[in-house]
């Protein structure tokens, strides 16, 4: 009851200091005029049946500029899409964790360069995946050295997802890695399995972030949830954020949905690969992909990340740690082009930190972003990006899963942002 109380009281005081405060989009140096080629960017999609909704926030100097809704909710039953809709994040829980892995590193429990062996015991003797012999037995080597945790933060550990046809991803397949009863034994069945390349030699997206969760309830002796909501949720108001929806929030959950071979969007039937429908805690909770959020709660933590840590009084991390997170950690010899992940290419210019993919030198990765700007997106179309540099936020919450058109509506969207910033000095 004590604690109750004084959640609410803290989510008062935060809904009074940080009630989403406004502005003119002139006022902080964006064009009204020009910020209608966003709205017709989003809307051109709904119209052509490319999307059922969207929900939008642009914020500079921590005003926001533009928060506006597109489209239906659910297509089927005509519901609009409504401020509060609550949608899945899958992959936009990364930058959760690695926020989650940031606090416990400013509490001295863990450093980039330490080997994950040394707090994941099972993964001591990983092998390296070295092709197949004479008589197409697979050759297995050691690794050059034991994957680091900050090689695991940034998908150049060796480790994979399964989405490929190589013979290591069949056996994530194989192993059921994903649906995993619990983060333990995740780990234990990741420990049987090659890694793909030598650590540091590659990168390939990965359960790198759902092995970041298990390092997240060994280092602070909470479910991962848990840690999240009372180190990040709770001090950031962000209080329809979890990694289920409880049945008073159904009606708020908005539909996801996937193009059909013909074009047309039908709901999205996740089956056997994902087969959580988010009504109760789930017991593997994925920080790679398991959180439900809203537009308004991912943006009060896209905001604390560029206020370099704080929003609001409440300070989740220091302004160096969110530096940390989010500088390029991949050597030049991995940014060739060869690597990335549908429209996230490694390249010059275009890198990863922990959890987030950064854009170092805009100009040489071809985006008109400022440089430092840090993003991520999830499997049904959810965006962000933060800019240090421009301070400004963008939050995209859409539920149209991935699909063979690798669709490109979250980088078309920054270059119809930045092209209304038509007065940075402001």
């Amino acid at each position: 009851m004590k604690r109750a109380l004084l959640l609410a009281i803290q989510s008062i005081a935060l809904c009074a200091a940080a009630d989403l405060p406004t502005a003119k989009p002139e006022s902080v140096g964006f064009s009204s005029e020009r910020l209608e080629n966003l709205h017709a960017v989003i809307q051109n999609e709904i119209d052509q049946k490319q999307l059922a909704g969207a929900a939008t926030i642009l914020a500079r100097h921590g005003k926001i500029i533009e928060y506006r809704t597109y489209g239906q909710r659910d297509m089927e039953k005509g519901i609009p899409m409504t401020k509060d809709a609550i949608f899945r994040a899958y992959s936009m829980t990364k930058p959760l964790t690695g926020v989650a892995m940031m606090i416990l590193y400013e509490q001295g429990k863990w450093l980039p360069w330490q080997p994950v062996s040394k707090y994941i015991p099972a993964f001591e003797h990983l092998k390296v995946f070295a092709g197949f012999d004479g008589s197409g037995k697979m050759m297995l080597v050691d690794p050059e050295h034991t994957p680091t945790i900050g090689e695991v933060m940034s998908h150049s550990a060796g480790f994979s997802y399964g989405f490929s046809q190589s013979p290591v991803d069949a056996m994530y397949h194989e192993k059921k890695v994903l649906q995993s009863a619990n983060l333990q034994e995740m780990i234990e069945k990741l420990s049987t399995i090659p890694l793909n390349y030598q650590p540091g030699k590659g990168w390939q997206y990965s359960v790198g972030m759902d092995i970041e969760g298990y390092l997240v309830e060994k280092l602070s002796g909470q479910s991962l949830p848990d840690f999240m909501r009372e180190h990040i949720f709770d001090p950031l108001g962000m209080k329809d954020t979890g990694f289920f929806v409880p049945e008073e929030k159904r009606s708020r959950f908005a539909v996801n949905y996937a193009a059909q071979p013909d074009g047309h969007l039908e709901p999205f039937n996740p089956g056997k690969s994902t087969p959580t429908d988010y009504s109760q805690q789930p017991t593997m909770a994925s920080g790679g992909g398991g959180s439900v959020t809203t537009a308004e709660d991912y943006y009060h933590f896209a905001q604390m990340l560029v206020n370099g840590g704080e929003l609001a009084g409440k300070r989740i991390l220091s302004p160096e740690t969110v530096k940390l997170m989010s500088s390029n950690h991949l050597p030049p010899s991995l940014l060739t082009g060869q690597f990335g992940i549908g429209q996230s290419v490694m390249r010059p210019g275009f890198g990863y930190g922990f959890n987030v993919a950064v854009v170092f030198d805009p100009p040489e990765a071809g985006m008109s972003d400022g440089k430092g700007t840090f993003f991520w997106d999830g499997a049904a179309g959810t965006w962000f990006w933060v800019d240090p540099t421009n301070d400004v936020v963008f939050v995209a919450m859409i539920q149209r899963m991935t699909s063979s058109d690798n669709h490109s509506l979250e980088y078309r969207s920054h270059a119809v942002v930045y092209s209304a910033l038509t007065d940075p000095s402001k």
